[in-house]
């Protein structure tokens, strides 16, 4: 077992600080194409060094919707193309391209593309690995869709 003196010249952020400041400040982006779907991950605790928050862009193909869900964590979604809603325990909330759509900790919810000929994008800011690391994690599928 180290000593408390050993201990205390061992025991530095410098290290970590130097980890964490070498991940890119700037990631650049790239145009999304029609056939991808679901997530694209943008920066997440692996290739950004953030350990509050990740994101992603979530696409939803003309007439599509996500799972039914539900997590600890919020969420807040960007709209960035497209018009749509989300069903929050029950109540419907219409969205549109500029809009911010927040879904609130505990809450069911699902969703949805109302368009049958575009897209609908958002970009969704998401505090996960915040709630993981203090040990609320639980998420669970309600309903799964099936193609």
């Amino acid at each position: 077992m180290q000593d408390l003196e050993s201990w205390r010249r061992d025991y530095s952020l410098t290290e970590e600080k130097r980890r964490m400041r070498s991940h890119p400040r700037v990631m650049k982006g790239r145009p999304l194409s029609e056939s991808e779907r679901g997530h694209l991950t943008l920066a997440n605790t692996e290739n950004s060094g953030l350990r509050t928050i990740i994101s992603w862009i979530e696409s939803l193909p003309p007439g599509g919707r996500s799972n039914k869900h539900g997590h600890q964590n919020e969420a807040i979604f960007y709209i960035l193309e497209g018009k749509g809603y989300d069903i929050h325990d029950g109540e419907r909330f219409d969205w549109e391209a500029g809009d911010i759509c927040i879904v609130p900790p505990g809450c069911v919810h699902q969703h949805f593309n109302a368009s049958t000929t575009e897209w609908a994008r958002a970009l969704v800011i998401n505090p996960k690995p915040l709630y993981v690391s203090i040990n609320l994690m639980e998420q669970k599928q309600v309903e799964l869709i099936t193609h």
